[in-house]
């Protein structure tokens, strides 16, 4: 991550890229970056996104679906529902960091919805994975499994957070609406020869 003003940021990029060679990627606040691209030849920018954030999510009774924390076994029924929906998720069951799942089911006991605890750490929880099956959704299922596992991470470390694409609108009302709060990021590359 960068930050500072774009007169000392600049150059630093310049000599990280010059140590680290062009599998290094820079990101920080959206106009910073913007500055960077603008000021270092043969980077671009990345597709932009949020990090949102919470250190008192929406309180008081949830009314909704019930969610719950999942067994390891049951985390596994999810690998599923990413093949459909979110195959390049970076949380998925089983992937070192994931520490733990909730989960929506169906009447049935068919997951619906899940979120992670995802790479959580001193001071600040992630919120990562979050699914909902195609049929599902529109219900709030979403919501309910953020809202879920935000709650438990406030609890847990204090403050949440998570990323999220800038055009995936839907999904940033629905963190909104559970008390989360974003700034716009972007991320810079070297430009690749096509």
């Amino acid at each position: 991550m960068v930050a500072g003003e774009v007169g000392d940021v600049v150059p630093l990029v310049r000599d990280v890229l010059a140590e680290l060679g062009p599998s290094y990627r820079s990101f920080g606040e959206a106009r910073l970056i913007d500055a960077v691209v603008a000021g270092v030849p043969g980077l671009v920018s990345l597709a932009p996104f949020l990090w949102m954030e919470t250190c008192s999510p929406v309180g008081g009774p949830c009314p909704g679906p019930d969610v719950r924390w999942l067994d390891t076994a049951a985390e596994h029924e999810a690998r599923p529902l990413f093949d459909l929906s979110f195959p390049h998720s970076h949380a998925q069951p089983g992937r070192v960091g994931v520490r733990r799942w909730a989960g929506v089911r169906d009447v049935d006991g068919g997951l619906l919805a899940v979120a992670a605890d995802a790479w959580s750490g001193v001071g600040c929880g992630l919120l990562g994975g979050v699914v909902v099956h195609p049929g599902a959704r529109g219900r709030g299922l979403g919501a309910a499994v953020s809202r879920f596992v935000v709650e438990a991470l406030v609890r847990d470390y204090g403050r949440a957070a998570l990323v999220v694409d800038a055009d995936n609108v839907p999904a940033i009302v629905a963190y909104e609406r559970i008390g989360m709060r974003g700034v716009l990021f972007g991320a810079a590359a070297v430009s690749r020869p096509t």
